[in-house]
């Protein structure tokens, strides 16, 4: 297991890391969580052939294992719609929702069902390299949890704990990490990795010895801060580091960073073509010099709409249209360039509730209580695309031109279809359309978004092997943790 002193430690991409370098090295390794909370999905293929949802971390993380992405890799999805309240994903289906006060008692029956997804999986692969969620320090919720020191215990796993050294206070959080534990989850966490490390480190192994000595476990390896890198993520908490340098004169496009952003990631091929800056903006004033606004996904269409209102940002969109400027809108920010929107069922919130998009295109939406899932394909702007849909509205287009199962109406477009910028040849008209609505020349790109991806993937296996020692992590997976110290307070208990 790799778990964290916090939420986006290095989780993800450690185990991301994992998954390609054991992958290259001839084992057939499967990534795992438990448990996510994220807003951030894919779709895959089940076993039966029918649809189905996981986190975009561990699709990603089965890409870099070069195995085929299936809903046991993530069989519990949280999908926050409040601050109180989120959607349930099970297996890959919608399963309900939890409240924030049942999170204890409500979702024990989902541990027995996440448990046996990796039972199966570990029957099937040689390697099974579980992913932590928050820290497993999180004492309030030990007595339920089956994400981190829950699913060690249950599978006799061992832990490595990821600290990102960025922040500061990386020495404590590891030593507390572990002192937190009682005996027997201590007796599984085996050593440490440090991540996003910058400058000598010759200056770090005194602190690194010390830790060793004080805990009686090893450091595994010290991962630097790479610049280069950048993977599908599953939380909205590194969004601002996903901007890409522009050039001189570039094409200006500004992705409005909604409160319940989902599947984020539809931008990060705009971010990799020469000529394009990217931004994430939440204030009216950061629309005033675009040329292409985004309104991405969200979990709850509804409510952000009314943020987006209360933002002033409705009538910075109205007015960058009405200046001649592009929209497109994804999923949930295509409904939002439309007209009615209804809830009958309370999918997203209130039952009943009914509101009214910005009116730049002429659809509608109804919210089902039946979640689409699909991986389409079809033609736009003469090329290619793929795309993949994870949503419970409904689009009736009443006007306007057909575009990629939505519609598009002068310099607005409106689509359902997640990923279809990850197609470079459709990518590449898009934004040459857009650039002459704004009067700009984009350079000539040859930018693979799928070459891009794999190469950062290999970088990271890179970075692992220079930086870490694989040998050691694999014989641990095969041996165990061996008979550690406890520490105190939890030596106690």
């Amino acid at each position: 297991m790799v778990a964290g002193t916090t939420s986006d430690a290095g989780k993800s991409i450690v185990t991301t890391a994992l998954c390609r370098a054991f992958a290259r090295r001839g084992v057939r390794v499967a990534p795992y969580k438990a448990q996510n909370m994220s807003n951030n999905s894919m779709v895959c293929e089940a076993a039966d052939g029918t649809m189905a949802e996981i986190g975009r971390a561990q699709w990603i993380q089965a890409v870099a294992a070069r195995v085929r992405p299936e809903p046991a890799m993530n069989p519990v999805l949280l999908k926050p719609g409040t601050d109180r309240r989120s959607h349930v994903v099970a297996m890959g289906r919608p399963a309900g929702t939890i409240a924030s006060m049942d999170f204890v008692e409500g979702r024990r029956h989902l541990g027995a069902l996440a448990h046996g997804a990796f039972d199966d999986l570990s029957s099937r692969f040689d390697l099974v390299i579980a992913e932590g969620a928050g820290s497993p320090a999180e004492i309030n919720l030990r007595a339920s949890d089956y994400v981190n020191m829950g699913l060690a215990r249950h599978a006799g796993m061992p832990v490595v704990v990821v600290g990102d050294i960025d922040r500061g206070g990386v020495f404590a959080a590891f030593y507390g990490t572990v002192a937190l534990l009682d005996a027997a989850d201590q007796a599984l966490v085996a050593g440490f990795v440090v991540n996003k490390f910058r400058g000598d480190e010759r200056l770090l192994r005194p602190g690194l010895e010390q830790l060793e000595t004080l805990t009686g476990r090893r450091v595994y390896g010290t991962l630097p801060w790479d610049a280069r890198l950048w993977l599908d993520s599953e939380d909205a908490l590194d969004l601002e580091g996903r901007r890409e340098r522009g050039t001189e004169h570039p094409l200006r496009v500004a992705v409005v960073r909604l409160p319940r952003i989902s599947n984020f990631t539809d931008v990060d091929a705009l971010a990799l073509e020469p000529g394009v800056d990217v931004r994430f903006a939440s204030d009216p004033r950061a629309l005033d010099d675009v040329d292409l606004v985004v309104l991405p996904g969200t979990r709850t269409t509804l409510s952000d709409l009314a943020w987006l209102r209360a933002r002033g940002l409705d009538a910075a969109v109205l007015d960058h249209v009405g200046r001649g400027g592009a929209v497109l809108g994804i999923c949930g920010g295509f409904q939002m360039l439309g007209g009615e929107i209804r809830d009958p069922d309370g999918v997203e919130g209130d039952a009943g509730a009914i509101g009214h998009g910005l009116g730049l295109l002429d659809v509608s939406t109804d919210f089902g209580v039946d979640k689409v899932l699909r991986l389409p394909s079809g033609q736009a702007l003469g090329e290619p695309v793929e795309g993949y849909e994870i949503h419970h509205g409904r689009i009736t287009v009443h006007g306007g031109e057909p575009f990629l199962g939505g519609a598009h109406h002068r310099s607005v477009w409106g689509t359902m279809w997640h990923g279809s910028l990850e197609s470079d040849g459709f990518r590449r008209a898009f934004l040459r359309e857009v650039a002459v609505r704004a009067g700009r020349t984009l350079p000539e790109s040859s930018v693979s978004f799928g070459a891009a991806r794999e190469a950062r993937l290999d970088l990271l296996a890179d970075l692992a092997e220079q930086h870490l020692d694989l040998d050691a992590l694999l014989a641990l997976s095969h041996d165990g943790p061996g008979r550690l110290p406890v520490l105190a307070p939890g030596a106690g208990r």
